[in-house]
């Protein structure tokens, strides 16, 4: 394996981002029991915070108070501090049973304030409190895809991430046509403030709330269309009307952005980075100056030139150099798929309308995040001397360094707030964010087409169990040594759940009581329930970002 052939490079990239502009973004002041961001990072009752964290958008649908409890206890137990939720639950019919928190039906708003409704969002913020916990609480999602049709669900409501509303179910209630008119439409803008304004306005003095985090993964494109006036100053200008008047309304809280990550090098700011006002300090002795620099296109390429020399070299020095030109007089010559394409991909060339950067320098804007999901977004070109696997570990890592330093630039603490590999023992679960089956599981109809695609060549494209270890270690290792101010992990699971319309049996993941256990939280594919190995990897994680504050 390659994992770390990439690290001399990074190392280097990183020299370049250890002073960043001052900027204030937090009313809080370093002793309050609320969570305040700076450009240091985060801290709360006097002391910094560098946290693990992982992801239960299910969390507020267990029918179980024990089993939310139970969840709760396993994960402060890990040495976790911070998981992310979903609060919101939308749906467009009233349904007959479990949980839902908001209808948006033909242009009208109805909150669900009784016990299968924000009263269960009440019990997990209170019970995460009692835990030690924080809550980043995700206020929408990009992505509410409809199956064509009812054949094709095969699996209960909020059992996937993307069946919980969100902006496109806005969209579609409020007889609109593009994903963009959520932006930009003044009746969803109100519908969605006044969503917005009662969840906040709840929760307004609860220290256990970490951030109001906008949005999950916005973007110009969703599976609904796209109008061709969506920019990423579309998007920019959204993040920006959101967090002003959530803090209009919230003094206590930190307004934070849940977008992947995406960058554009070259696109036109809303809100530039202002040039610093003092020179940077001097250094100590024998050290160069550092200065933080916008990630550029040039570098880019330039990087990922750097990147496939030393693989090349890697695997040459072992004798598995794969040649990709024309031998001529005992020598190669190079081909054009050995150059590195000037293009530097959607990731970074505002392809999907966001630019991350120009986000997180909205004043109002407390911290970035971005998202590591290699099954599902291409972060640089394969490398043909990388399996697939190593390929999508590699440029995860490079994605990691790129997002710590426009973070930089900004002076802004960001965090991943979400990461995940998919392992070939769970791909018959998993289920892309922007579809609602499992397009890999062995003999499914989907959208009535027979998808047994599950072959040794389908499967050899994802990680083993191992592969996924050494995957998430590394990640976890780049992101405490790039400065990361949280790392949050995509998702928890759990055994032992309580299904609906039987008795209680309570959580029992990590206890050495077996649970009488008749149902399991949902799985996309990404759920690590009973992977004792990740769990260790994640505690020895909170551990070292607890260590290096």
């Amino acid at each position: 394996m390659h994992l770390f052939s990439c690290f001399s490079l990074l190392t280097a990239i990183w020299s370049c981002l250890a002073a960043a502009p001052s900027r204030t973004i937090s009313k809080r002041g370093s002793n309050s029991s609320f969570v305040s961001s700076s450009k240091d990072g985060f801290s709360v009752n006097g002391s910094s915070l560098r946290f693990v964290g992982t992801n239960l958008y299910w969390l507020p649908t267990l029918e179980s108070n024990d089993d939310i409890w139970n969840v709760l206890q396993n994960i402060s137990d890990t040495g976790i501090k911070v998981i992310r939720i979903w609060a919101f639950n939308d749906v467009e019919t009233t349904p007959e049973s479990g949980t839902w928190f908001q209808l948006v039906q033909n242009g009208t708003t109805t909150i669900n304030d009784g016990p299968t409704g924000l009263q269960k969002l009440d019990t997990v913020v209170q019970m995460a409190e009692q835990q030690g916990l924080y809550v980043i609480m995700s206020l929408t999602n990009n992505w509410n895809p409809v199956p064509d049709a009812p054949a094709s669900v095969t699996s209960p409501r909020n059992t996937l991430s993307n069946d919980y509303g969100g902006m496109d179910l806005y969209v579609r209630q409020f007889g609109l046509q593009d994903h963009d008119d959520f932006y930009t439409n003044d009746n969803v803008l109100t519908a969605f403030q006044n969503y917005t304004k009662q969840i906040v306005l709840r929760y307004l003095n609860s220290p256990a709330v970490f951030s109001w985090e906008l949005a999950n993964d916005a973007r110009c494109n969703s599976t609904l269309p796209t109008s061709p006036t969506c920019t990423t100053q579309t998007v920019t200008k959204w993040h920006a009307l959101m967090a002003e008047f959530i803090a209009s309304i919230d003094p206590n809280h930190i307004v934070s952005a849940g977008t992947s990550g995406f960058q554009c090098t070259n696109c036109p700011k809303l809100y530039p980075i202002a040039p610093t006002s003092s020179p940077t300090p001097s250094p100590a002795p024998g050290k160069k100056r550092s200065k933080v620099v916008p990630l550029t296109k040039e570098q880019i390429i330039r990087q990922r030139a750097e990147s496939r020399r030393q693989n090349r070299a890697a695997a040459k020095r072992v004798g598995t150099l794969k040649e990709d030109g024309s031998m001529i007089r005992g020598r190669w010559i190079s081909t054009a798929t050995r150059d590195v394409s000037n293009s530097i991909g959607p990731t970074t060339d505002g392809s999907y309308g966001v630019d991350s950067q120009d986000i997180l320098n909205i004043p109002n804007i407390g911290f970035g995040s971005f998202q590591v999901f290699p099954d599902q977004n291409s972060y640089a070109p394969n490398d043909p001397n990388l399996d697939p696997v190593q390929n999508k570990i590699n440029s995860s890592l490079v994605w990691i360094q790129q997002s710590a330093q426009f973070a930089a630039v900004v002076g802004k603490p960001v965090v991943l707030n979400g990461f995940g590999l998919v392992t070939q023992s769970n791909l018959n679960d998993y289920v892309p964010f922007n579809m609602t089956c499992a397009p890999y599981a062995s003999s499914k109809t989907v959208m009535n087409v027979t998808a047994a695609i599950t072959d040794a060549t389908a499967t050899t494209n994802f990680a083993s169990d191992t592969q996924q270890q050494q995957g998430y270690s590394s990640f976890m290792q780049m992101g405490n040594s790039a400065g990361l101010a949280g790392i949050t992990q995509y998702q928890y699971g759990s055994t032992g759940i309580t299904p609906s319309g039987t008795a209680t049996q309570l959580d029992k993941t990590n206890s050495s009581t077996p649970a009488v256990a008749t149902g399991n939280s949902p799985n996309d594919g990404y759920s690590i329930a009973n992977n004792t190995a990740i769990i260790q990897i994640l505690k020895q994680g909170a551990q070292a970002m607890a260590e290096d504050p």
